[in-house]
């Protein structure tokens, strides 16, 4: 039997990292300042959605699970995505209170690495978001119960056939109650860009667990 993989060269596979690097006296004086003027050169580059981030987690178990999600809110308070708070992640998150998240702008040669506890967004900011979002999604967030198993693509049709006829004589589609938002609240923001030789820059905003305060530090490649 021929390995499928046998055509595919991994151990060739690499980019030179060339782009000019970041020390810790360029940074902006907040993490989330920090943050924010990365977003903004990604998207500024043509970025496909820069905003998006992979979220880690773990269940119950210790089995981790990663997933892409979009970050809708950056503050001094941390990071928010939103979600069905039926889905695995929301059991997740409910059950181990941290989580991690990381924005790849490979296109930079960039990463952001977030990592703290979770808490869950104020109604009154999912209710924002959510008269943001397409009708669509909104009618996509009442028909599909998040993780769970079903059928086949019918169920999924016939669940947002049925949401849009619930709410076709309704000009805004109210918020379901399983429907909201999460937020990270940082405790460990890692700015990486990559370097030559594969001497990256790292540099990390931490909090210091007696005042709270934060601090920078250079780690290693």
């Amino acid at each position: 039997m021929t390995d499928a993989t046998s055509d595919v060269q991994l151990d060739g596979m690499r980019v030179d990292y060339t782009l000019e690097g970041i020390d810790i006296d360029q940074l902006a004086p907040t993490w989330h300042e920090q943050l924010a003027r990365w977003l903004a050169e990604a998207e500024e580059a043509g970025v496909a959605e820069p905003n998006a981030m992979v979220l880690a987690t773990a269940d119950p178990n210790g089995r981790p699970s990663s997933r892409t999600v979009l970050c809708k809110r950056l503050d001094p308070r941390g990071v928010v995505f939103y979600t069905n708070y039926t889905s695995a992640k929301s059991h997740d998150l409910r059950h181990g209170r941290t989580a991690s998240a990381t924005f790849p702008w490979y296109p930079l040669h960039r990463q952001v690495h977030v990592r703290g506890a979770v808490e869950e967004a104020t109604p009154e900011e999912a209710d924002d978001y959510w008269a943001t979002r397409p009708r669509g999604a909104q009618l996509g967030a009442w028909a599909s119960a998040q993780s769970a198993v079903v059928a086949d693509r019918r169920v999924l049709d016939e669940a947002l056939e049925g949401a849009a006829r619930r709410f076709a004589d309704t000009d805004k589609v109210p918020r379901p109650p399983h429907w909201g938002g999460w937020r990270i609240v940082p405790e460990q923001v890692e700015f990486w860009q990559g370097r030559e030789n594969r001497m990256h820059d790292r540099l990390r905003f931490e909090v210091d667990g007696h005042d709270r305060s934060w601090r920078v530090h250079r780690l290693a490649p």
